[in-house]
């Protein structure tokens, strides 16, 4: 059965406005319901701390202090009558066994309250609702200086407050009747004009499906609805476009296409890279197996064998721990932890971490560092700044130096670190970002690189929203940069 969008719109409209009204009634009707259970607890829990206070005193200040048991019989009725009077409930006073010693009223409602009077009798506050739901019996525990002197019980009445709730709940359900009509009403009268408008929209489409092409906009408004209508009239003069449009498609597919075959052959060179990386130390770290088997008491060869093979299993664990980092960062999108970060800070920590392994070389670090504060990842950014700093000390020469500048660039910062090695070939500054390339097997087993550090501070730099790159080189040594943009909180 086929159901009219003006029909539609108006029962959802309906249903809307019932959801709200019906949804706000009852938060407000729960809130006054919370209301009222907080101001009665509240006022019963002040009437019994005034009715303790009142006979704990009336206990204190007579000549000689009886048996509470007798006190509480002798003047508990006295009492229950004053202090109903002060707080407008039916009172009644209980001795410590229970038994009633006073009460405002003559004509007490009789209920089961013994389970109740004993929780009050222990030092506790009891509630107990009559039957008919009409009133709420309060225990409270009636002590003097170091003794039980018995319990009090207020009698408040609820049902003036069941019928306010009743009146208000009668109110909202009059109300939601009331909205939920008049906002059918108003849909369909609304919906209607709209539902006209759109049987013309569909009559275009059918005349342009049919070969018909318009020679003018179906609808003529200001709105979404006369958008409409202009589009399905320039729809009607641009299919000789679509098709352009179709084939510059075709053309991107074909670019994607040529671009998934990149990544395949970049794949199957990173995994050739990284085999051939692996063989090397595993060969070297077999090698010496062989020969401690055949040389098990050679102590030379044992301490050679043990230093050989903690350097390639140091390698092995290093190219493991980045080819797992830069496989999480590709394929996961690393989890980051952006928090403000003071550089000046972080940049003085990394320096100092990297002081001693520079001073073993006799290289110097200089540092020209101004205050600035970045939203990233601080592992993320130590991880950049610890790899930079150790490549230009695994690659600068003996009693060289490194600077490390930060300044503020427009919209972000600047970091720059300069080392005075012996620079970066031509041929080999487009490819040292590139995982596994070391510039030369010779200098990847002198410095005991992997080809993976300068990857992987790529990668975590354009994390951080910023970029990393290769600024200078030449005989005198390199200088890479990071970008960071700057915390704006």
């Amino acid at each position: 059965m086929r159901i009219s969008i003006k029909l539609k719109f108006s029962l959802a409209i309906a249903a809307l406005l019932g959801l709200t009204v019906g949804l706000l009634s009852t938060l407000v009707l729960q809130g006054i319901e919370r209301n009222q259970r907080q101001q009665m607890e509240a006022l019963l829990a002040k009437h019994s701390q005034v009715a303790g206070q009142y006979v704990r005193q009336t206990y204190v200040t007579g000549e000689e202090r009886p048996d509470p048991t007798d006190f509480m019989t002798s003047r508990g009725q006295r009492m229950a009558q004053y202090i109903a009077m002060l707080s407008g409930l039916q009172t009644v006073l209980y001795d410590t066994e229970g038994r009633e010693a006073g009460s405002s009223s003559l004509a007490a409602e009789k209920m089961e309250i013994a389970d109740t009077l004993g929780y009050a009798l222990q030092g506790k506050i009891a509630y107990h609702t009559s039957p008919g739901g009409d009133s709420l019996l309060y225990f409270a525990p009636v002590e003097g200086e170091t003794e039980l002197l018995g319990a009090v019980r207020f009698q408040y009445p609820l049902r003036q407050d069941r019928e306010f709730l009743a009146r208000i709940e009668w109110q909202f359900r009059t109300v939601g009747i009331a909205v939920l009509v008049g906002g059918f009403l108003a849909g369909y009268g609304y919906f209607y004009r709209f539902a006209a408008l759109i049987d013309r929209l569909r009559g275009a489409s059918n005349r342009i499906r049919a070969g018909e092409y318009l020679e003018q906009p179906p609808v003529k408004r200001r709105d979404e609805l006369g958008e409409l209508g202009r589009d399905i009239y320039y729809m009607s003069t641009a299919i000789g476009d679509n098709i352009r449009s179709l084939e510059a498609e075709k053309h991107k597919l074909e670019l994607a296409v040529q671009k998934l075959r990149e990544l395949e052959r970049q794949q199957k060179h990173f995994i050739g890279n990284i085999s051939h990386e692996f063989k090397t130390p595993l060969t070297s770290i077999r090698a010496y197996i062989d020969l401690l088997g055949m040389y098990p008491d050679d102590p030379r060869l044992l301490e050679e064998a043990v230093g050989s093979i903690g350097r390639e299993t140091a390698r092995l664990q290093d190219m493991v721990d980045k080819v797992l980092r830069l496989s999480a960062l590709e394929k996961y999108d690393f989890e980051q932890h952006a928090e403000p970060v003071d550089m000046l800070e972080l940049l003085q920590d990394v320096v100092s971490r990297m002081s001693g392994k520079a001073a073993r070389f006799g290289i110097s670090i200089t540092t020209e560092l101004k205050p600035a504060v970045v939203l990233a990842d601080r592992e993320n950014l130590l991880h950049i700044m610890i790899n930079l700093l150790d490549n230009a000390v695994k690659y600068n020469r003996p009693g060289g130096s490194i600077r490390l500048v930060m300044a503020p660039e427009n919209p972000g910062i600047r970091i720059d670190v300069t080392d005075s090695g012996t620079g970066i070939p031509a041929d080999a500054r487009d490819k040292i970002f590139e995982p596994f390339f070391t510039g030369g097997s010779d200098r990847s087993r002198e410095t005991g690189g992997t080809g993976l550090g300068l990857p992987l501070v790529r990668e975590l730099a354009e994390k951080q929203g910023g970029s990393a790159q290769l600024t200078a080189t030449d005989a005198g040594g390199s200088t890479f940069t990071v970008y960071l943009p700057l915390y704006r909180g």
